[in-house]
């Protein structure tokens, strides 16, 4: 009865580790076939190295080589600008053809020339200005510069507000008109970067435009106030003329010139008494 006993038992772990056995071959033969239609699928996507950052890039940081490295990117989905040969990212070693970060570029984020100077230029906001805009400077306070709200990249519209004269140097009030709109910021004090994490309550904000905008720009802080009005990131919209004097404000309308007086009509003769010539009035025949 034993001999059976351990007979039957013999018998059951012999199927039990053939099963296990059984098993294991099936699943590493899945395993295999997944890694290989993987791989299959891998060698069917064109790749093309692209220069990616190692770490967090900031504002007017130095591009060093070791900041950046070569990784296979699906050649269909390549960014626009993106650096494909290291030696074109780094032209030299030399101090003079180093780039700068002009953006904030994340790691791993591919680099593209739009976020980094070209070789020998720095981070100022002269490599910001676009062919024939110019940079001018504008004052603003809290009231003025949306509470402190305002980044390097914004856009704004510019209100003036300021007395007008007429023809003879008479007050005819004060107005409030847009007089630019949608110029873009790309300076907040000496900050030049978009990567400002808190308001800042600025002095003064520079903006790029071009040369009739800064000379009307620069008019209307020489003779009245300039405030500034945040235009949305996805606002497309251009903003129509606004002109408000105090009566619009307030919903009283134009003023209404007063009507001529109609002046009475006066007759006179003239004659002379002796040495002297005067006008008598007589009443008119008509």
């Amino acid at each position: 009865m034993r001999a059976v006993f351990s007979l039957v038992l013999i018998i059951g772990v012999a199927l039990a580790g053939g099963a296990v056995l059984m098993a294991k071959n099936y699943i590493q033969a899945h395993q295999a076939a997944l890694a290989a239609e993987r791989a299959k699928g891998r060698n069917n996507i064109a790749t093309i190295d692209v220069a990616v950052a190692t770490k967090q890039l900031s504002y007017g940081e130095k591009l060093k080589r070791e900041d950046v490295t070569m990784v296979a990117w699906p050649k269909a989905a390549l960014p626009k600008g993106a650096f494909t040969d290291i030696d074109t990212l780094f032209v030299s070693d030399n101090a003079g053809d180093a780039r700068y970060v002009l953006r904030t570029i994340e790691k791993s984020e591919a680099l593209m020339a739009v976020k980094v100077t070209k070789p020998g230029e720095d981070a100022g906001i002269t490599s910001r200005l676009e062919r024939g805009m110019r940079a001018f400077a504008i004052r603003v306070d809290v009231a003025t510069g949306v509470s402190g709200f305002l980044r390097p990249g914004d856009r704004v519209d510019v209100y003036w507000t300021g007395q007008v004269f007429d023809n003879k140097d008479r007050r005819k009030g004060e107005i409030t008109r847009l007089i630019q709109s949608g110029v873009e910021l790309i300076a907040v004090d000496q900050i030049s970067g978009s990567d400002v994490n808190k308001a800042v309550i600025a002095r003064t904000v520079t903006v790029t435009a071009k040369p009739d905008q800064v000379a009307i720009l620069a008019q209307g802080q020489s003779t009245g106030k300039l405030t500034l009005s945040l235009v949305g990131a996805a606002d497309d919209t251009i903003a129509t003329v606004a002109d408000v004097d105090q009566r619009k404000l307030l919903g009283l309308g134009d003023i209404e010139p007063a009507a001529p007086v109609e002046k009475k009509r006066v007759c006179t003769i003239r004659t002379r008494r002796g040495a002297e010539v005067v006008d008598i009035p007589i009443r008119c025949s008509d």
